[in-house]
């Protein structure tokens, strides 16, 4: 992103911030590809006949953005981690319906990102499990989890997020792919 992208995003996010809801149109073109890239990983590792498709993440991600509240968008990295969480709630939505629907399980490839073998394929529903029971015991954790797995941010911008050291963020990072490694494997067993 250029300095004048950057600092036209960043005044969107402002105005959207302050109640401006038209700002969060404009914002949209602005990060577009950016989040379509974000859709596009979390969607790698699904079934090829999987009939959910990047574009309309991206854009049902952007109808639910329109409902949310912008008090917490302090920039880029905020916006995309709103983003990514909202992604990730429409993919856990959909394999509930789906599992509902045909007690069939959707998968999603967690990549070296969270240290799990390539080959692994990890149900989605179980990650969304272990994350929330990961949010209850260890809130920071989870958070570093949802803004390096799903937000795609570096160290340094999680850090940015949340507001400690890189450090900090690097040593919980570690602890919770080792944590989430244990449960979903162990809820995968059963």
């Amino acid at each position: 992103m250029s300095g004048s992208e950057s600092k036209q995003l960043t005044e969107l996010l402002v105005k959207w911030k302050a109640g401006d809801q038209d700002a969060l149109r404009f914002l949209m073109p602005l990060v577009y590809e950016e989040l379509h890239r974000l859709a596009h990983h979390y969607l790698r590792g699904e079934r090829p006949d999987h009939i959910l498709q990047s574009t309309a993440l991206v854009h049902e991600a952007f109808l639910r953005l329109v409902d949310q509240e912008p008090n917490q968008v302090e920039n880029r990295a905020h916006f995309l981690a709103i983003a990514a969480q909202l992604m990730r709630q429409i993919l856990v939505d959909f394999a509930r319906s789906r599992r509902a629907a045909k007690r069939d399980h959707l998968k999603l490839s967690l990549e070296e990102a969270v240290a799990l073998p390539q080959a692994r394929n990890l149900d989605l529903i179980a990650l969304d499990d272990a994350l929330k029971e990961l949010s209850r015991l260890n809130p920071r954790q989870s958070r570093i989890v949802e803004l390096r797995f799903f937000g795609g941010l570096s160290i340094e911008e999680t850090s940015e997020v949340i507001g400690t050291s890189s450090a900090t963020v690097e040593r919980d990072w570690t602890i919770a792919r080792a944590w989430l490694h244990r449960e979903v494997r162990g809820g995968l067993k059963s």
